[in-house]
């Protein structure tokens, strides 16, 4: 909420004042600063931006941050480096142990566009530690191939990225880093609904289903391990449909209860909403299905009401979605 973000922002406010003074927070509430709201183009709440060297041009939208200490994070990566330099395995392994996540660069050598993206995506990424090394015996001791990204997770590497020479695409970086502060499949929540629209990923796959569903297990398994092939491509959520604070979004989606298990993507952009045209929730199934929608294949899934038996009995015809283009075209 508004209020929570408010309060965390003034904590990382009361921190930085006695570690970096230079760095002045302030809030504004745009309800009565219609000039101010119409300039820095506010369209949501609440909205932070950061301002360098006082110009009010191109201000940095700081984007789902929602604690203090990612907050201070966030401010220092961008007034100072973004990232650890590492000498020594024993430095390494420090980050690597410190929390749940780390992620490491391993480079030939330190001047390159490779590293100059990494930097650039620590800075969109204050959840995690970062650090880069291009000492031989580091890469070394971890077997890691130079030019390449690790993420670990409890201490252990989780994925293993290459950076090819030349520019990177930060953006695809910073999406697939950042899906890493979720679970594989997040349960859909209230409490997790934030976290989810805040991983900057605009495809979402979710799975409809009841979770006491008998074949549940199987099911879940086979979602997950499709789950691992494309990370940070699409995101990929269970929606139990015996909750009943979920009812809002089986609306939106127009699932009813017999059409459960049910799988739809959603492009968040554009709000397009695409079916799993197979019933069955396999492997096979899912990465078929995932895809053909990244390769622009799948087809639109148009919700609509079913054909009433009665449409064509009175003068005006009843219309919807499915007998909307034969009637009318």
């Amino acid at each position: 909420s508004s209020q929570n973000l408010s309060e965390e922002f003034a904590e990382a406010a009361r921190q930085l004042k006695k570690e970096a003074p230079r760095i002045q927070f302030g809030k504004i509430d745009v309800t009565h600063q219609h000039d101010l709201r119409k300039e820095f183009n506010i369209q949501a709440f609440p909205t932070v931006k950061f301002f360098v060297n006082g110009s009010r041009e191109d201000p940095i939208d700081c984007k789902g941050v929602r604690k203090a200490s990612t907050f201070i994070t966030w401010v220092k990566r961008r007034t100072g480096p973004s990232t650890v330099l590492i000498n020594s395995t024993d430095q390494a392994e420090a980050i690597i142990k410190a929390d749940d996540l780390a992620v490491i660069g391993f480079f030939r050598e330190l001047h390159n566009d490779s590293v100059e993206v990494f930097c650039e995506t620590a800075r969109e990424v204050p959840e995690m530690p970062f650090g880069m090394t291009a000492s031989e015996d580091v890469c070394a001791s971890y077997g890691v191939q130079r030019n390449s990204l690790v993420v670990f997770q409890k201490g252990k590497p989780v994925h293993n990225e290459v950076l090819e020479d030349g520019r990177q695409n930060k953006l695809g970086l910073t999406r697939l880093i950042k899906t890493f502060t979720l679970d594989l499949v997040t349960e859909y929540t209230i409490e997790t609904s934030v976290k989810i629209f805040d991983v900057p990923v605009e495809n979402h796959i979710l799975l409809f289903t009841p979770t006491n569903l008998e074949t549940f297990k199987e099911i879940y398994e086979n979602y997950q391990s499709a789950a691992a092939e494309f990370r940070g491509k699409i995101l990929f959520v269970l929606v139990d449909t015996n909750e009943a604070r979920n009812g809002r979004i089986f609306e939106y989606f127009r699932i009813r209860d017999v059409d459960v298990p049910a799988v739809r993507i959603l492009n968040l952009t554009g709000d397009a909403k695409y079916k799993m045209p197979a019933d069955e929730v396999t492997v096979e199934n899912l990465k078929e299905f995932c895809q053909s929608y990244l390769n622009g294949k799948a087809k639109q899934h148009l919700s609509s009401e079913e054909i009433p038996q009665d449409w064509d009995k009175m003068p005006v015809k009843v219309l919807v979605g499915k007998n909307f283009n034969s009637i009318i075209f």
